[in-house]
């Protein structure tokens, strides 16, 4: 390694001082690295330069690649230009092909005053093109105002690194609070429906493989973003909020609802969605998943013939998220244990379901429902009630409405 001359007495070094007291003291106590194969260069260099900076300086730009391969790290690096082993253009190449070293700011020197020359080195990375003989307080003026940028590249690098770190965690928490809330709301219709179980769990996982084997669908590609996906998972537990609402001799009834119940039945759909938009508008805020939401819980017992309910939409007039939960909710009402029915055997329920194309389901997301059924199978034994037996046995439907 070539020798740091940090200290060496001489008349420039002192003359660089005085003039430089005008500059005032540097930004911190900063490395400079000097490259340059006339040793007068690298003696005059240091002279000028250590009474404010650190100098290590080398013979040729080789040696001073070696120098960094060693781990010298060096804040700024004053180059020249044209060297025998290794010249200044290839140097900032092979210095700039190194990890972090397009970060070091280089200021080339030479007695060559070409235009095209100082417009090429300032095209490979260079931050400044400096004209021997050097004057002392230009020179210095320079190196101040260029470790000064780096210092401040330096210093928003490390605050940017900060903020992102403070923003993921305000997010974070933000998002677990969120989850937190929805969950609780979510859990308030199973405590006031011992039939829920993992009812809520089930739809949700299910809601989330249907719309992940659909983001390739021509179809749906262009609104099934990971984003949206997202959204529908966080939103799924809240589609049957509006059960909250319900009276007591409806929800909890222990077989078919009548005529006229099944009307109370309905109007949980539209009390959800209410509920949700008069949380929303108490916040002040819009929230895209809370959208999603409002749409699933109150358009998720639509049906795509038209017949469903509360606004009897059809067709692609049905959100997307609540045709998704449309698929799943049934599919789990089929293959659940209900106070007036058994679970249904899965090839049952598969039967069943292939039954709705084109009348209660969109046919499409019930094509990739059927065509992957045994990852849906698998959510459900996955996520069984406690009391659920492993083979449920066959069972009569009840009535009509029996879906709620």
């Amino acid at each position: 390694m070539f020798p740091s001359l940090v200290g060496l007495p001489s008349q420039g070094g002192a003359q660089a001082g005085a003039q430089g007291e005008a500059l005032g003291p540097p930004p911190s106590t900063a490395r400079i690295l000097v490259v340059d194969d006339d040793p007068c260069s690298l003696v005059l260099a240091q002279g000028m330069l250590s009474e404010r900076y650190e100098v290590v300086v080398a013979c040729g730009g080789h040696q001073a690649l070696g120098l960094l391969d060693e781990g010298l790290r060096p804040d700024l690096i004053l180059l020249d230009l044209l060297m025998p082993d290794l010249g200044g253009y290839g140097f900032i190449q092979c210095l700039h092909a190194r990890e972090g070293g397009a970060e070091i700011p280089v200021i080339v020197t030479s007695g060559c005053d070409e235009a095209e020359a100082e417009a090429l080195v300032l095209s490979l990375g260079a931050v400044d093109y400096v004209h021997k003989p050097w004057r002392p307080q230009s020179l210095l003026a320079r190196l101040r105002t260029h470790l000064e940028l780096r210092q401040a590249r330096d210093q928003l690098r490390v605050r940017a690194v900060s903020l992102e770190a403070e923003v993921a965690h305000r997010v974070a928490e933000c998002l677990a609070v969120q989850n937190v809330t929805l969950h609780a709301l979510a859990s308030l219709a199973g405590t006031r429906d011992p039939e829920t179980g993992a009812h809520l769990e089930r739809t949700k996982c299910y809601v989330e493989r249907l719309a992940v084997l659909l983001q390739g669908h021509p179809r749906f590609q262009g609104e099934l973003s990971d984003a949206y996906v997202g959204w529908l998972v966080r939103s799924a537990p809240l589609h049957d909020i509006g059960k909250v609402g319900l009276p007591d001799h409806v929800l909890l009834k222990p077989g078919p609802l009548d005529a006229d119940e099944f009307r109370i039945m309905q109007t949980h759909a539209a009390m959800g969605a209410d509920a949700i938009a008069h949380a929303e508008r108490e916040s002040g805020m819009t929230l895209d998943f809370l959208k999603v939401a409002k749409d699933m819980a109150r358009h998720h017992h639509e049906r795509w013939d038209g017949a469903g309910y509360p606004d009897g939409l059809a067709g692609e007039d049905i959100p997307l998220s609540a045709r998704l939960m449309a698929v799943a909710d049934v599919f789990d009402a089929l293959v659940s244990r209900r106070a007036y029915k058994a679970p249904m055997p899965f090839e049952e329920a598969r039967r069943i379901m292939s039954l709705g194309e084109g009348t209660q389901f969109d046919p499409d997301i019930l094509a990739a429902f059927l065509a992957h059924f045994d990852d849906f199978q698998q959510i459900a034994l996955r996520h069984q009630d406690p009391e659920e037996p492993q083979a449920p046995a066959v069972v009569t439907l009840p009535g009509p409405g029996w879906l709620n």
